[in-house]
């Protein structure tokens, strides 16, 4: 009989997402950049809280990867 077995997460996977997310903060970071000196330098401001969250996000994913390992 085949059961479930739940699938657990490495720290190299957990590792990957944190440099995706790190990648992804610095695209915001740059949208922001340019949108500043424009008229949608209101969207360029609420974007440069979002590079700040994914910031939050990446650290908080390296201290669950050394957990890991």
């Amino acid at each position: 009989m085949i059961t479930n077995v739940p699938r657990v997460i490495s720290a190299a996977e957990l590792s990957s997402i944190e440099t995706a997310v790190g990648e992804l903060g610095t695209r915001v970071s740059q949208a922001a950049d340019e949108l500043m000196g424009t008229p949608h330098e209101d969207v360029g401001v609420e974007l440069y809280e979002v590079e700040r969250s994914l910031r939050m996000a990446r650290r908080r994913l390296a201290q669950a990867t050394d957990a890991l390992r």
